[in-house]
């Protein structure tokens, strides 16, 4: 094979390999061939681009009842940007390299606009990647590629932001006893950097025939929209309990302070068809008895840029894998690839439905 090794490779910038709004990015494509090569052009491409697609069944899946099955799907684009590293300099259509190791350098300054952060899962991905395309006369087009961490700048301009929120909840016992109980909850904002304490207070007041007792739950809530549908998963984060209250004991007030963890990824608000949102709950567990319980917001706001933040030691793995590149002394860097049809998305396992869908 005449073109022995195609890639391309990014520098990073800091400890956790992440960038951001108009931060730029140096880094090259490496051709390196046994003998001389004809080339009409060297192409290098960076694209942040969205995309759900999930498959729904309906109808009965009994032996003698028609069903069918809806594939829904979504795309976005918010940029592309494509810089001719090498062109066709002869009159034949053609630039020839020489043997040897060839190093091409470019920069790439990420857009400084509206654009939401590096995410994947099984059915919707939102991914910032470099390209490089090597055309050759009468061949297969060459890919390299590599994908990088992008994380959106903190969005301070959100409707009641750092606002206080408050929730009450009433319920009245009819069947299986008797009394009310209300269930007031206050914090003391809606957004949170990570790694910041949350204050949460539950106002209880118990004048029924049971015993109630508070639970608090962190959970994520992540939403995919395609074609007028929604697909969503929930996931708890955290959950913690505070003591028992006896019945009719009267008013309470439970404090509770929750640490937003450290690692726990910044909501995703800027991208209309994958939305993450994190929300608190506050429940009061009452035995026989449906429970009465207050959501609220929780928007996790990204690390201010030039924090110290612990250095990644997971090797890159393809666009799919579980890790995005990880910081290293090396620059990062993606092997060539011929042009491949993209992954099938229906292979891939479905997140469940979850009662918490209208939340």
């Amino acid at each position: 094979m005449t073109i022995k090794n195609f890639l391309i490779e990014y520098d990073s910038i800091n400890s956790s390999n992440t960038f951001t709004n108009g931060d730029v990015i140096n880094g090259r494509i490496i051709v390196e061939n046994s003998k001389e090569v004809k080339i009409q052009s060297l192409v290098f491409i960076a694209k942040g681009k969205a995309r759900v697609s999930w498959h729904e069944h309906h109808g009965h899946h009994g032996q003698h009842q028609n069903h069918r099955k809806s594939h829904y799907w979504a795309d976005e684009k918010y940029y592309e940007v494509k810089h001719h590293i090498l062109r066709e300099a002869r009159q034949d259509g053609t630039e020839i390299i020489g043997p040897g190791r060839h190093v091409f350098p470019f920069t790439f300054r990420i857009p400084d606009k509206r654009i939401p952060s590096s995410f994947k899962s099984p059915i919707g991905k939102i991914v910032h990647k470099l390209t490089a395309e090597l055309h050759q006369s009468m061949k297969l087009t060459k890919t390299a590629k590599v994908h990088f961490d992008f994380v959106s700048k903190a969005d301070m301009d959100i409707p009641n932001l750092l606002d206080p929120q408050y929730g009450c909840k009433d319920k009245n016992f009819k069947v299986f006893g008797s009394g009310s109980v209300s269930l007031d909850v206050y914090t003391n904002k809606m957004g949170y950097r990570q790694g910041e304490t949350l204050q949460v207070t539950a106002e209880i007041k118990n004048n029924a025939s049971r015993s109630v007792k508070p639970k608090f739950e962190l959970y994520e809530k992540i939403s995919f929209f395609a074609q007028g549908r929604r697909r969503m998963s929930t996931n708890e984060i955290l959950k913690e309990k505070a003591e028992e209250m006896e019945a009719s004991s009267g008013s309470k007030t439970v404090t509770k302070t929750i640490t937003i963890p450290r690692e726990l990824p910044a909501s995703i608000l800027n991208c209309s068809i994958i939305k993450r949102e994190y929300r608190l709950k506050v429940i009061l567990d009452i035995k026989y008895a449906v429970d009465p319980e207050i959501k609220l917001p929780i928007i996790v706001l990204p690390k201010i840029s030039g924090e110290k933040q612990p250095t990644a030691n997971v090797g890159f793995e393809s666009f799919g894998g579980a890790n995005y590149p990880a910081w290293s002394n090396t620059p990062q860097q993606a092997a060539h690839a011929f042009v491949d049809p993209p992954p099938a998305y229906g292979a891939y396992p479905m997140y469940p439905s979850h009662p918490d869908y209208k939340s």
